[in-house]
């Protein structure tokens, strides 16, 4: 019979994805259904559906042709993060769709993309901390919430009564799920395929699912990946309660959950197997527990047919796992056409001067200004300068990417290199001494010292790049190459050298204590993209102002030395003699850049506006919860409220006001922190983060700054047995405002005190 798509129901735009992808699952072959379950889906000639490759990933790049001879390269996530700024994350995540739509329309592009990653950085050493948003899982939730609506959302349709008939523009998946946080630690011979993440309920709840969390229910995230490490002892592609309980049920995912490449094939080579699976007994506890896409296909087909035969997994598992792909791909018009408001995107769309645009000023938004002796930043002379510039970065070209991969077939790319924007400012003195960041040849070091001399200042360019930290390497240690430390040195040594300004490409936290407070002023790039030199320069000669924060807390090297990557414990062991990691635990001693860090070329002071008394209700006496007091206060008849026992619609309303008190406008970033009362016992966090917004402010001005609070969540901490419990007594609501002085940081926040008081009832409310 000759194909006629009126009579087959997947083809009939008037019934629900649902009915139209059970419909075409329901005229597979067992063989055929095999088939489609990899990354390279052959499709089914007989029906006249399509091949379709689900795997692409712009964190990595982009491939692309000689037909497209560039896509937008964007700093590192990091980077994007340390702007602290939610319209931006999103502006990104709408660009990329519309070059990967635009390539689509090329026929050289997929339309579901493996990214963000939304795990939390809890170790300085991590390889892949440049991909994340940082140690904080609010921020990384906010990032990834806001980058997904970016790549996702499409113009007309964001709010749709039955989210799995909502169309996409694309498909994006929150990885790597979860409590992922190394590649190969090189003590302890372990790797990411290998590794057994030990992690509390606590912890799990607090910190490492948060942001998946966020990604899944209000970013509405198509996909999720689940992530190669096991998670107390059961791998986190295999466990049933992490996928089908909490990512499905609990969540409410609309899409699919993809396993990550080669996660079987790791299972299979385990040396003390998982349960002693076999091919066939791995593929089957991956199906049962959740996965409906292999990320690479290779062993898939050919195992799922045995255990199949074998009785242990069903046909009726593999139908639903294709009909969440295939609804996936029916709300992205892979079977009805695009939506038309992109049909247009072409060419010109791509690698556009907007886009570029775009990529310029997140570089310039994220890049934190860590010391400034003097204000001798921004550079700024009234005639035009000398300047030397040295280091293994001062021409820097594929590090100004990280470890993305951005390159066509022919590795042809644009970069905007620090040498060549620095020579529109400034007559130039290029000596780097050394070309690569590990500064093996260090017989140009004098040239470098030489090129200093007469001349008004010098920009030294260090760092890392992919060969120290990448997604296969963990740092050994958080000091730069030793050569480089070297460089530095041998330039302060010199009594001809001109004021010196270092700037550093890295992705990770370096302990440049050796060094920080000797030189005229010190700047964070991370890795700013292909177009990153202009962001930098321009910083540098005051063109803007910066006002990046730091994402994560950046350690005296010692820190490593005291715990193994491999703990993944977020509060202190004294048992062991770990510190605590991140903001939240970390002890002063450990820190030499705390979270949330970053000057400016103008000065910002914050008063502080909000209700000194908060009243919630509460429900029964028997559902309050008994909480420890450390310094032996008498508990109130009810101290403590299960959160998700209680009303938790109360809104707070807290105001900073933020003046500009310096000479230049600006940009200011205002995090906005909760601190629990004093009295409580146990290991609580230093501080949580609870709010942020970039703001900016003309000089002399102030800006009042508005934050609308839920009590119950930003209030809140987890209790030892994993409980949401919101207290009664006085709560400390804090802005940062970390300063710097020629020999160390002050962490001098300004706070306020609220007190949350709980009531039976509005019938009984008082006063205050």
């Amino acid at each position: 019979m000759d194909f006629d798509p009126k009579r087959l129901h997947f083809c009939d735009k008037t019934l629900s994805y649902q009915v139209r992808a059970k419909d075409l699952v329901d005229r597979l072959t067992l063989e055929e259904k095999i088939a489609q379950l990899g990354d390279k889906a052959p499709g089914v000639p007989r029906l006249h559906i399509p091949p379709y490759i689900w795997r692409s990933d712009p964190a990595f790049g982009i491939k692309f042709n000689d037909t497209i001879h560039a896509v937008t390269s964007f700093p590192a996530v990091l980077l994007t993060t340390a702007s602290f700024n939610e319209t931006l994350w999103k502006a990104i995540g709408e660009t990329v769709s519309d070059e990967v739509r635009a390539m689509h329309n090329f026929g050289i592009a997929g339309l579901t993309y493996w990214d963000p990653n939304v795990n939390v950085a809890t170790d300085p050493r991590w390889g892949r901390i440049q991909e994340t948003a940082g140690e904080d899982p609010f921020v990384v939730g906010r990032y990834g919430l806001n980058y997904v609506r970016g790549l996702q959302d499409v113009q007309g349709h964001i709010n749709y009564p039955d989210p799995n008939a909502r169309p996409l523009k694309v498909a994006a998946t929150c990885k790597y799920y979860t409590a992922y946080g190394m590649e190969n630690d090189p003590t302890k011979k372990i790797d990411k395929y290998h590794f057994d993440a030990q992690v509390t309920v606590r912890d799990m709840m607090e910190t490492f699912n948060y942001p998946f969390e966020l990604c899944v229910k209000q970013g509405d995230a198509a996909s999720v990946m689940c992530s190669y490490n096991r998670v107390n002892g059961i791998p986190s592609c295999a466990d049933p309660n992490l996928l089908n309980g909490t990512v499905r049920e609990l969540w409410g995912l609309h899409g699919y959950i993809v396993d990550d490449c080669d996660w079987v094939l790791s299972m299979i080579l385990v040396p003390q197997k998982f349960l002693n699976d076999t091919p066939a007994d791995a593929i089957a506890q991956a199906y049962k527990a959740g996965v409906d896409l292999d990320c690479r296909g290779d062993y898939t087909p050919k195992y799922i047919m045995e255990a199949v035969n074998q009785g242990k997994l069903s046909e009726v598992t593999i139908d639903k796992a294709l009909i969440n792909l295939y609804v996936v791909l029916m709300r992205l018009g892979w079977f009805d056409g695009s939506p038309g408001i992109y049909n247009h995107l072409g060419r010109f769309d791509i690698h556009k001067g907007a886009n570029l645009d775009l990529a310029q000023e997140a570089a310039r938004q994220g890049i934190v200004l860590l010391h400034n002796d003097r204000d001798i930043l921004p550079l700024n002379w009234t005639n035009r300068p000398t300047i030397a510039l040295v280091g293994p970065h001062a021409n820097a070209t594929t590090a100004l990417l990280g470890n993305s991969r951005l390159k066509n077939d022919n590795n042809v790319f644009r970069y905007l290199r620090p040498l060549t924007m620095l020579q529109g400012y400034a007559n130039v003195k290029y000596a780097p001494g050394c070309f690569d960041v590990n500064c093996q040849d260090t017989s140009g070091f004098q040239a470098a010292v030489d090129a200093t001399e007469g001349t008004e200042a010098t920009l030294l360019f260090v760092g890392l790049d992919s060969s120290v930290e990448d997604e296969t390497s963990d740092r050994q240690n958080i000091y730069l190459p030793s050569n480089q430390q070297k460089l530095i040195n041998t330039i302060l040594e010199s009594p001809k050298s001109s004021p010196l300004v270092v700037v550093i490409l890295s992705g990770g936290g370096i302990d440049i204590s050796d060094w920080n407070w000797r030189v005229a002023a010190v700047v964070w790039a991370g890795y700013p993209g292909a177009d990153g030199g202009v962001a930098i320069i321009d910083v540098l000669f005051g063109k803007k102002n910066p006002a990046g924060r730091l994402p994560v807390t950046w350690y005296k090297g010692d820190y490593t030395n005291k715990l193994p990557m491999t703990s993944m414990q977020l509060r202190p062991n004294p048992d062991l003699g770990y510190p605590g990691r991140t903001y939240k635990f970390s002890a002063d001693k450990d820190v030499l850049y705390p979270f949330g860090y970053g000057q400016s070329y103008s000065e910002f002071n914050y008063t502080i506006l909000a209700p000194k008394f908060v009243l919630i209700e509460r429900p029964e006496l028997p559902k309050c919860r008994q909480i420890t007091f450390s310094d032996g206060t008498v508990a109130p008849d009810c101290p403590a409220i299960l959160v998700t026992d209680s009303i938790c619609n109360k809104v707070v309303k807290i105001t900073v006001v933020v003046t500009n008190a310096g000479k230049r406008d600006g940009a200011h970033v205002v995090l906005l922190y909760s601190k629990l009362p004093s009295n409580i016992g146990g290991t609580l966090p230093n501080k949580r983060l609870v709010g942020f917004q970039r703001v900016f402010i003309k000089s002399g001005e102030a800006l009042e700054v508005g934050f609308d609070l839920n009590v119950c969540k930003s209030f809140s901490f987890v209790s030892e047995d994993a409980y949401e419990l919101l207290p009664v007594g006085d709560h400390s609501i804090v802005v940062g405002q970390d300063l710097s002085t020629d020999t160390a940081i002050i962490n001098q926040d300004v706070s306020a005190k609220m007190s949350i008081m709980f009531q039976m009832g509005t019938a009984n409310q008082q006063k205050l």
